[in-house]
């Protein structure tokens, strides 16, 4: 299954979110390493030259993207397509290419607006109305209260808790969840 071609820029509520440049992505920068972003991602750190280097060339297999609020940068999200959980005798099962995982980050100097959510809403609506996939999941720590709120928000389902299967370096082993939405999912909270 080929990706169809994906149009940039395309709307998220009041924002826009548009593909990375190497101007966008210094306005991210200011903010990406800072401890208040970091304490809830699995990349704390990143070199300032290799993330330019890989959000520049995840565009097309990550859909990679800058979320604009006006022209000011306010965020960044991905969509990755993945093989859902099939059986591999069938080797054009409809398991391949099935899947999408979604992720998203704010500037704190932004947070708490809602643009999480328009921001997951935006890359839902791709997943499922124009790549077809036939689910997409999420995750975070359990105590990253924010994240699983925008999930929740949307309908996504909680599927798993896991008991101290996440590790942090400051906190330890902690809990884990992971989301997931179905294509008829979406579909039907779209029809309401």
């Amino acid at each position: 299954m080929t990706s169809p071609a994906i149009r940039w820029p395309r709307p998220a509520g009041p924002l826009e979110l548009r593909t990375p440049t190497p101007e966008s992505l210094d306005h991210v920068l200011r903010w990406r390493n800072r401890p208040d972003v970091t304490t809830w991602l699995l990349r704390t750190t990143v070199d300032p030259d290799r993330f330019r280097e890989q959000w520049l060339e995840a565009v097309e297999d990550h859909h990679s993207v800058v979320a604009f609020l006006d022209d000011e940068v306010v965020g960044t999200a991905s969509l990755w397509i993945t093989d859902g959980l099939g059986q591999m005798h069938v080797p054009d099962g409809p398991w391949r290419k099935a899947e999408a995982g979604i992720g998203y980050m704010i500037d704190p100097a932004h947070a708490g607006r809602g643009y999480a959510t328009e921001i997951a809403s935006a890359l839902l609506s791709l997943a499922f109305e124009e790549l077809g996939v036939h689910r997409v999941t999420a995750g975070c720590f359990a105590d990253n209260v924010a994240s699983w709120r925008v999930m929740e928000k949307l309908g996504m389902r909680r599927e798993q808790h896991g008991i101290r299967d996440s590790w942090h370096a400051e906190r330890g082993w902690i809990d884990g969840f992971a989301y997931a939405m179905l294509a008829e999912e979406w579909r039907a909270r779209q029809a309401r």
